[in-house]
């Protein structure tokens, strides 16, 4: 019998994700089903040249301003905040501290894992195309939580490409295709869909190119996206200034994201809830894509 969830708040926490849990303390097998499918993704990108670097789990909210997360995607923004224990109680009441508890909350917590990768290459001049690696604590705000399916903070692997556009898309459609090929050999069923994120203002040039040609592809396990592969085109190299030698124009960007919890979920849906049968079929896909 799976241990009941945990009231924490507006949230609930369970140890296993079979129920609506906003947070998941995750068992052993299902830990380390997810830890395999992190060796594969990050084996992915350094076998194709990519450097691993490794973000923190939060940023100056001033920093993440700079990608209109707060403009584009403020219905899943969540803040962090010191006390004021000169002026508030110091003590929550009722799982929660009111607002006059806090100090001005200068801190965000980052939905998606690619922001490290533009900040950690912020005013530099790029000396050709780049590929890096890293994984990352992402949190959303969302208005429902479906277990491991739909988490508040879960863990987002991605190969980021930056350099010049023919290089971005090469990364890109190189990378949907081990996607799929992994899924074949998993025997998954995924379905590749176009999809929108609004990081570009809704009127302008790059968001109207983005309605005539798709930049984001999502692929769908049984109406799940647990994999995606996305086009910025020169938007995060103008907000962080990251040039390319030696024309020092802006960099195009582009990147391949994989939701550890979801691929951890379709598979043990697919394996009946036995997390060794999944991590054996894990291993051996590995083996037969690179």
């Amino acid at each position: 019998m799976s241990p009941g969830p945990h009231r924490t708040g507006d949230f609930t926490r369970g140890r296993d994700g079979t129920a609506g849990d906003a947070l998941v303390i995750l068992p052993p097998g299902p830990t380390a089903l997810l830890r395999a499918l992190d060796r594969v993704f990050a084996g992915w990108g350094t076998a194709a040249g990519a450097d691993e670097i490794l973000p923190p789990p939060l940023y100056p909210v001033s920093d993440l301003e700079k990608f209109d997360v707060y403009a584009n995607f403020p219905h899943l923004a969540l803040a962090a905040a010191p006390l004021d224990l000169e002026h508030g109680g110091g003590k929550p009441e009722a799982g929660r501290f009111r607002p006059g508890d806090l100090r001005g909350a200068r801190l965000g917590l980052p939905h998606a894992t690619c922001y490290g990768a533009y900040l950690y290459y912020e005013d530099t001049r790029l000396p050709g195309d780049t590929l890096v690696t890293l994984v990352n604590r992402c949190f959303r705000h969302e208005d429902h939580y479906d277990g491991l399916r739909r988490l508040l903070s879960f863990q987002m692997r991605e190969i980021v490409a930056l350099g010049s556009f023919e290089h971005t898309q090469r990364v890109v459609t190189r990378f949907a295709e081990v996607i799929a090929d992994f899924a074949g050999a998993l025997g998954l069923p995924l379905d590749k869909r176009a999809a929108t994120d609004p990081f570009f203002e809704a009127d302008g040039a790059r968001a109207l190119l983005a309605r005539l040609s798709p930049v984001k592809y999502e692929f769908q396990a049984g109406g799940l996206a647990i994999a995606s592969v996305n086009t910025h085109r020169n938007f995060f190299g103008e907000r962080c200034g990251i040039r390319l030698a030696p024309d020092g124009g802006h960099a195009f960007t582009s990147c391949v994201a994989f939701g550890l919890e979801r691929w951890v979920a379709v598979l043990l849906d697919h394996h009946g809830r036995d997390a060794a049968r999944a991590l054996d079929a894990v291993e051996r896909a590995a083996g037969e894509v690179s």
